[in-house]
């Protein structure tokens, strides 16, 4: 061990105005890097979930805290001035991905449309419709009604339940035995040539 390292304190971050002070005074931005990187870290990793994201995000606050020298010591602690820098990068980031999405949504609608249904597509569709239309009308009415409005509705059997005034059971067991019913009359009526 040398007589150097034996006199050197131990390593503890520097402190706040000594933080400011890193920036505009010309010092150590490896200092500021080592004291608040984990918490900078940590907030772009809870915002972006990803943590390549994250790390790519610390990179760049202190890039832009370096390059850009906008932090005033007066307004506040250096680590807040990046935490906040931190989240405005962040929310910037997955704004700039959603908008990235939904350009690329609408570019693949343009670039590849729908399939246009042929005239043999659309009579098969009309008639599993015909077939659907028939099997639900051969089921009982209680479950005839359960089925539409979970189907067509999109309601929930809790909400079916509250709606008709039923317990949960009955329309579980009512939805539960009505597609019985639907399957057994689809796969016994024939199809039609």
């Amino acid at each position: 061990m040398n007589s150097s390292d034996a006199e050197a304190p131990p390593r503890r971050p520097p402190p706040r105005g000594s933080l400011a002070a890193a920036d505009g005074g010309g010092g150590d931005l490896g200092a500021l890097y080592d004291s608040c990187s984990g918490p900078v870290y940590r907030l772009a990793l809870r915002l972006c979930r990803s943590s390549q994201e994250a790390e790519d995000l610390t990179h760049d606050v202190f890039l832009r805290y370096w390059q850009q020298g906008r932090y005033d010591p007066a307004r506040g602690p250096v680590l807040a001035y990046l935490l906040l820098l931190t989240r405005s990068m962040a929310i910037n980031r997955l704004n700039q991905r959603a908008n990235r999405w939904q350009l690329v949504q609408r570019w693949s609608q343009h670039l590849f449309p729908a399939a246009v249904p042929t005239p043999h597509d659309r009579a098969e569709s009309e008639d599993l419709a015909e077939r659907v239309r028939g099997a639900l009308a051969a089921i009982p009415a209680n479950q005839r009604q359960v089925l539409e409005m979970a189907y067509y509705e999109g309601l929930s059997q809790s909400a079916i339940g509250a709606l008709l005034e039923l317990p949960l059971g009955t329309v579980k067991t009512r939805a539960r035995q009505g597609l019985i019913r639907l399957r057994a009359l689809l796969h016994d009526s024939p199809a039609q040539p």
